[in-house]
């Protein structure tokens, strides 16, 4: 093991994270923003976007669900379901777990606009340079889940 393998002191790690942040924050922001610049080619904001994509890896899935799965408030999920209903992208159905909680799905019509924009995204992020490896990519992942798992408990209601 090298000293570039050893684990990092807690002191250095933390510089070393704030580094991390620094380049996801921004990165975030300009892909979120990229993101609603081609909602009017899909017609979906960003919420939206992410209420379908939960639904569409989870499959049907009840409001309060979706915003702890998000870490989002319920009242802001609720708007982005409310607004995916009027697009005819979710339909609301019965939950028989639960009455009081229906369940959210995708239409044939929110699927179709999921694999529409995936494919789009799919495509810019091809475009991506630095000869990055699977290696690369796993460290960053590992990285990534590790920062959000200390953030895991944190109250969005």
């Amino acid at each position: 093991m090298t000293d570039t393998d050893a684990p990092l002191p807690p002191d250095v790690l933390a510089h070393r994270l704030m580094d991390v942040f620094d380049l996801v924050g921004p990165l975030y922001r300009r892909v979120l923003r990229k993101v609603e610049l081609a909602a009017p080619v899909e017609g979906l904001s960003v919420g939206v976007r992410a209420v379908l994509l939960l639904l569409a890896e989870q499959g049907p899935m009840t409001v309060p669900q979706m915003g702890r799965a998000q870490a989002l408030s319920r009242q802001f999920v609720q708007r982005m379901v409310n607004d995916a209903v009027a697009l005819d992208l979710v339909e609301i159905t019965p939950n028989p777990a639960h009455q009081r909680s229906s369940l959210i799905r995708l239409t044939d019509h929110g699927r179709a606009a999921v694999a529409a924009v995936s494919a789009r995204e799919h495509a810019l992020l091809s475009r991506v340079g630095g000869e990055l490896t699977d290696a690369d990519l796993t460290a960053c992942v590992h990285v990534l889940t590790q920062m959000l798992e200390l953030f895991d408990n944190v109250d969005v209601n």
